[in-house]
């Protein structure tokens, strides 16, 4: 098997610059006022294709023999992996086929067309990346195409390991700590191997989504393991298995791993939006999320950089995005209250229970004959969540009978 190298990344670099520009390393002033040391930005949503896949996917279909580019190219993605397949087969002019999940946003489909053009072909297979990535195994298998692995291949993690090297180029100063984004490790494999002899005394600080702990998981475990189910909001980190090459050397490499919840995501892409103007998907935020789960004190006067992995962000995941961000940060919460079938009986709920600034957000009820109460599914915004006690015991006073759905949100989602 061939191993991914320091020269290896060398040459990756070297060999992306007819297609790549370097993106910068933006210090943050409101994030290194709120954490107490220099926060600096990779951004990586800079790219033509909004994300760092198009470091690896081009430097592996670029490397391939005239004869396997002649055969087409194959990948299996969910999303940001396949926009840089797609960018390099139209630079190329190599034939490509592209296996998405049905859950793909349309945003990020659109991309790919515009990246591929006549070039590519798109197929839809599955809920998920996994599921993707085995009709595209057969479909290799059986038409002699050549696969591109979104991480778990050589020339792909030294592609991404360009992003090292440019780290450590553009900073002028040391880096203590460097936050990096895990799905399948492709990233963290190559930047962890070029830190490690660029810059062996940097902390490597892995991050991943809560509900997809595939990377955590494996170095438990000592064992790359498969995980039974995962989250796949994070869609640019959610994979069941991380590659078996990315595993061996994050295992080895990484300082340290923390796992970050979706809400506190949403909070920080809402954040990033509406403070610094920057548009950024699940996976792009996780490091900067990551931030606040971190030790402080260790964080404090220290030079730390976040590698800003995606910008492909739909638009029409705005709404899921709030609401993420308000359950988690405790400013939401849903009931089924029984209220009596009378005139009078909401304002009663409005004027009795609800504090000053507190509104409803969410209401649905079903008038039924014959009965004295009929249950309602009602949702509370807060502007503080310190709110929630009063909530409680003002409801236990004015005799409403209730159930607290915040803790059961499967039950939520269907009633919903």
């Amino acid at each position: 098997m061939n191993q991914v190298s320091f020269q290896g990344i060398i040459e990756a670099s070297e060999a992306l610059q007819e297609v790549l520009h370097p993106t910068p390393l933006q210090f943050n002033e409101q994030l290194s006022e709120e954490y107490g040391c220099r926060v600096y930005l990779k951004r990586e949503d800079l790219q033509a294709v909004r994300s760092y896949k198009i470091r690896g996917a081009y430097h592996k279909i670029s490397s391939l023999s005239e004869e396997e580019k002649s055969r087409g190219v194959v990948c299996a993605s969910a999303g940001n992996h396949a926009q840089g397949v797609a960018f390099a087969c139209k630079k190329l002019g190599i034939k490509g086929t592209i296996f998405i999940p049905s859950t793909t946003s349309a945003q990020k489909i659109n991309r790919m067309k515009l990246f591929g053009k006549e070039m590519v072909e798109i197929v839809l297979s599955g809920d998920t990346y996994d599921d993707a990535y085995q009709t595209a195994a057969e479909y290799c298998e059986e038409r002699g195409a050549v696969f591109v692995h979104p991480f778990d291949d050589p020339k792909v993690i030294e592609g991404q390991g360009t992003i090292a090297k440019e780290i450590l180029d553009d900073a002028e100063f040391p880096v203590d700590y460097l936050f990096l984004p895990i799905g399948g490790g492709g990233m963290a494999a190559g930047v962890s191997t070029y830190f490690e002899q660029s810059s062996p005394e940097t902390k490597l600080i892995g991050t991943e989504p809560k509900g997809a702990p595939s990377m955590l998981t494996s170095i438990q475990n000592l064992k790359n393991t498969v995980l039974d189910e995962i989250d796949g909001f994070v869609d640019g980190a959610a994979v069941k298995k991380v590659g078996n090459i990315t595993f061996e050397i994050c295992r080895k490499s990484l300082d340290e791993m923390l796992l970050v919840p979706e809400g506190r995501i949403c909070t920080t892409i809402l954040n990033l939006y509406n403070n610094e103007g920057i548009v950024v998907e699940p996976a792009g935020a996780m490091t900067l999320a990551a931030l606040s789960l971190y030790d402080k004190e260790k964080l404090k006067g220290k030079n730390v950089v976040c590698v800003v992995s995606g910008g492909n962000n739909d638009i029409m995941r705005t709404a899921e995005i709030k609401e993420r961000s308000l359950l988690y940060e405790g400013l939401k919460h849903y009931f089924m209250v029984q209220f009596p079938q009378r005139p009078g009986a909401l304002k009663d709920f409005v004027s009795k229970i609800l504090g000053p600034d507190d509104d409803i957000a969410y209401f649905q009820f079903t008038k039924k004959n014959n009965r004295e109460n009929g249950p309602a599914v009602v949702g509370i915004e807060l502007k503080d969540p310190q709110n929630l006690p009063g909530i409680f015991d003002r409801l236990k006073e004015n005799r409403f009978k209730y159930n607290y759905l915040n803790e059961n949100l499967d039950l939520l989602t269907l009633l919903m």
